[in-house]
């Protein structure tokens, strides 16, 4: 089983090295791919080391899975040319998400619907995946009519130049600014670019990518999203309304029953998720379940889960796992 890992130098990909490892995934060989100035450059996974290598000699060395978290235009005109070798993409840029041909996979949710046809297949973006992965258990007993969501994401989802910016501010020094305005002490109600209704791309993913992933377009998703100087994970303050209505107690159930899903729900003992507490660990925490008393049969949710792990690297990783599993690669 050779793995591909594409972007092995940036931030998503260390943490896509790290689970693979972590998760013991059954490869025999690692091909580290990253840009022209990386290559030559040793990582270290497991007791062995392992040469970066171009996108071009990755091609040629026809990996059975590569996991790309490389930006969408490296995907664009990548995936492809991997495709046509025979290796399965499993990409994390927003470049296949909504094409028609390609599968958009949280493996909890949808993976029964992958082939050995599907040779690029898409991860969802990290705050639709979080999101989902609360809403399917609901979603498949009472019925979604509407979601409104607020987002509260971490630095971490713009890479390691919002990242430094943060150390730059708190320590007081001036540098390259990955953002508009100050992030330390601050929150930006801009996350991506905005789009000509007014939204961003990022808010858009959530209301596109919802349906795709459910594959019911009659649920409809409004969402704000807000930059926080956060590094553990992203936040989501959810507001549901059903078709049906619900007992608070068989929510909680549900939720807890799901896979991937904790439940952190005692405000008696202060105990719900934080992005503090989220950092590094794979699942995804729910609290703050209440009914939404202003409107019938809707309730309100506070969602939080690492974004580079269960919102990246970690799925993309179980969907690897998934195929193989299944005899799909």
């Amino acid at each position: 089983m050779k793995v591909a890992v594409v972007g092995a130098t940036g931030m998503v990909g260390n943490v896509m090295l790290k689970v693979l490892e972590e998760r013991n995934f059954p490869l025999t060989e690692l091909i580290p791919v990253a840009s022209q100035r990386s290559v030559g450059k040793k990582i270290k996974f497991g007791t062995k080391e392992f040469e970066v290598v171009s996108l071009e000699t990755a091609v040629s060395m026809k990996a059975d899975i590569a996991l790309f978290s490389a930006g969408g235009d490296t995907s664009l005109e990548w995936a492809p040319k991997f495709a046509e070798a025979g290796t399965t993409v499993i990409d994390n840029s927003s470049a296949w998400r909504m094409s028609p041909a390609h599968k958009l996979v949280i493996p909890e949710i949808n993976a029964n619907l992958l082939s050995k046809e599907d040779k690029v297949i898409a991860n969802p973006n990290c705050s639709t995946i979080q999101l989902l992965m609360a809403l399917k258990p609901l979603h498949d007993v009472y019925g979604i009519r509407r979601v409104v969501v607020s987002t509260y994401q971490s630095i971490t989802g713009t890479g390691v130049k919002a990242v430094q910016q943060l150390e730059n501010e708190y320590s007081g020094e001036k540098g390259e600014m990955a953002y508009p305005y100050p992030i330390h002490k601050n929150a930006l109600p801009h996350c991506d670019v905005f789009q000509e209704n007014g939204y961003t791309k990022e808010e858009m993913k959530l209301t596109n990518e919802t349906k795709k992933i459910l594959g019911d377009d009659s649920v409809n998703v409004t969402a704000t999203a807000i930059r926080i100087p956060v590094v553990g994970g992203h936040s989501e303050a959810v507001n549901i309304e059903f078709h049906k209505d619900f007992e608070i107690s068989e929510v909680r159930k549900l939720l807890s029953e799901f896979p991937g899903i904790t439940v952190q729900d005692n405000p008696e003992l202060n105990t719900y998720p934080m992005p503090i507490y989220a950092e590094g660990k794979d699942d995804v925490f729910v609290g703050r379940i209440r009914r939404d008393y202003s409107n019938p049969n809707t309730l309100n949710m506070w969602i939080v889960a690492d974004n580079l792990r269960k919102g990246a690297a970690t799925n993309a990783v179980q969907i690897a796992e998934y195929l193989i599993e299944h005899s799909l690669v």
